[in-house]
C-alpha cells in the first residue's frame, strides 16, 4: 500500500511499539490519528505529531467503536487501522486465575475484534488492517498458557477476516514477533516473566512491519530456526 496520505488510526499509540510505529507512519507521510487508554500519554503523542486523539479502553467495546468512528470522521475516511494494544500474564495453566485470563482475552482478542468490526464499516474495499499478535500464537509457551491462547485467537481471527474480505481487496497483516525489549513483560496482569530469549530490536520490527505494509504482505513472523523475522 501507499503510506503517503494514508488515513490511519493507530490504536495503542501510547505504547512503546505503537508509538514507534505511529512516528514512522507519520514520517512516511500518513495522515495519522492516535488512540490509547492513558490520557496523559495520549495527549503528549497527539501534541508531538499534531494528530487527533481518541481515548479508548480495549475492555470497553463501545469506546473501541467510538474511537474508530471518531478517527474516520476526523480523517474523512479510513485506509489503515493498526492495532498495537495488548497485555501479558504469566503463570502455569492451573495457577492463573480466571479474572486475569478473562482480562487477557478482553484486551488481546475482543477489543481488537471490536476495533476491526468498526473499521470495516468505514473502510473502502482496499483498506488495510494490521494486528500485533506474538510468537506464542505459533509456539504456545509453558507458563504463558492463557496469553498464548489469546494471541493464537487474535491471529486466527485476523486470518478469517482476510479470507472473508479478500475478494473486496481488504489487506490484513498479522504480526507475530518474538519478545522485544519494550518493558511489556514488566507490566504483566499476573505472575512474573520466566527467562525470556534475547529480545528483538523494536526498530527492526517496525522497519519490517512498514516494509510488509508497503509490499501488501500477509504476515510477519519469527522463524525459530533462522532466528530472524520472516515476511510472507
Amino acid at each position: 500500500m501507499e503510506l503517503e496520505g494514508a488515513r490511519t488510526l493507530v490504536a495503542g499509540a501510547t505504547g512503546e511499539l505503537g508509538g514507534r510505529l505511529t512516528r514512522r507512519l507519520r514520517g512516511a507521510g500518513a495522515t495519522v490519528s492516535v488512540a490509547g487508554r492513558d490520557e496523559e500519554r495520549l495527549a503528549s503523542v497527539a501534541e508531538e505529531l499534531d494528530a487527533r486523539a481518541f481515548r479508548f479502553d480495549a475492555r470497553d467495546f463501545a469506546s473501541c467503536e467510538a474511537a474508530v468512528t471518531g478517527a474516520a470522521d476526523a480523517l474523512g475516511g479510513l485506509d489503515l487501522l493498526v492495532i498495537a494494544t495488548g497485555e501479558v500474564g504469566f503463570g502455569a495453566a492451573t495457577s492463573l486465575d480466571m479474572a486475569a485470563a478473562t482480562r487477557l482475552f478482553e484486551v488481546n482478542v475482543l477489543g481488537p475484534m471490536a476495533l476491526v468490526r468498526a473499521a470495516l464499516a468505514r473502510m473502502d474495499d482496499a483498506g488495510t488492517v494490521v494486528g500485533l499478535s506474538a510468537i506464542v500464537a505459533d509456539y504456545p509457551t509453558a507458563d504463558m498458557a492463557a496469553y498464548s491462547a489469546s494471541k493464537a485467537a487474535l491471529s486466527a481471527y485476523m486470518a478469517a477476516v482476510r479470507r472473508e474480505r479478500r475478494r473486496e481487496g481488504l489487506r490484513v497483516l498479522d504480526v507475530r514477533p518474538q519478545h522485544m525489549e519494550t518493558g511489556f513483560s514488566d507490566r504483566a496482569v499476573a505472575g512474573e516473566a520466566p527467562d525470556l530469549p534475547q529480545p528483538l530490536d523494536p526498530d527492526e520490527v517496525v522497519d519490517t512491519i512498514l516494509g510488509a505494509m508497503r509490499d501488501e504482505r500477509r504476515e510477519v513472523a519469527f522463524d525459530l530456526r533462522a532466528r530472524s523475522l520472516v515476511v510472507n
